[in-house]
């Protein structure tokens, strides 16, 4: 309520909600053997922004995104396998973002720098995140495109990083997450 409270007339009248029209989520880590990642194949995100009379973005009010963690594939089968017992998707499918601030800053272009303050939830543990991302607007089509990445230990999440073969092939605790979205209204 407080939120709509700040936004004159015409600032409420210019938001407008985008979908994900494109959704490219990568997992990178290490193990004692190689490094790996994991691609999301699916999940659906959200996102509000302000769009001023000059097609400028002013601010992002809402943005969520949502992968089911069995949405995360690797070039090998046993890896998905004991990432997801590892994230215990059984009691925890979903792996999702909330913010609750954002601050957009212009930085020349129709490009932008994000700084999205939220509530991450991995394996069921919430924690208060930021992210920070570049984004572009197209003012001729009316995407947004948003990238960036995120450093994190799967232990943060209490996410105990996957062995395999006996306990002879470890995973490392270090991972990024990249993310490229593509909105459309």
């Amino acid at each position: 309520m407080f939120l709509i409270a700040g936004f004159s007339a015409s600032e409420l009248a210019a938001q407008t909600v985008y979908q994900t029209q494109v959704m490219d989520i990568r997992l990178q880590g290490t193990s004692n053997l190689h490094d790996w990642e994991m691609k999301a194949i699916k999940g659906e995100s959200e996102a509000s922004f302000t769009v001023d009379s000059k097609n400028k973005i002013t601010s992002l009010n809402k943005l969520s995104f949502t992968l089911p963690a069995k949405n995360l594939k690797s070039k090998h089968n046993q890896m998905d396998k004991n990432t997801y017992k590892a994230l215990n998707t059984d009691k925890n499918p979903n792996i999702s973002f909330v913010l609750s601030s954002a601050t957009v800053t212009p930085t020349g272009d129709n490009n932008y720098k994000l700084n999205c303050i939220g509530k991450l939830t991995i394996a069921g543990i919430t924690k208060q995140t930021e992210l920070l991302a570049t984004g572009k607007f197209n003012p001729a089509d009316k995407t947004f495109t948003v990238s960036g990445s995120e450093k994190m230990k799967m232990t943060d999440y209490k996410v105990a990083p996957p062995k395999a073969m006996l306990g002879t092939i470890t995973t490392g605790n270090d991972i990024t997450i990249l993310y490229n979205l593509k909105f459309k209204k």
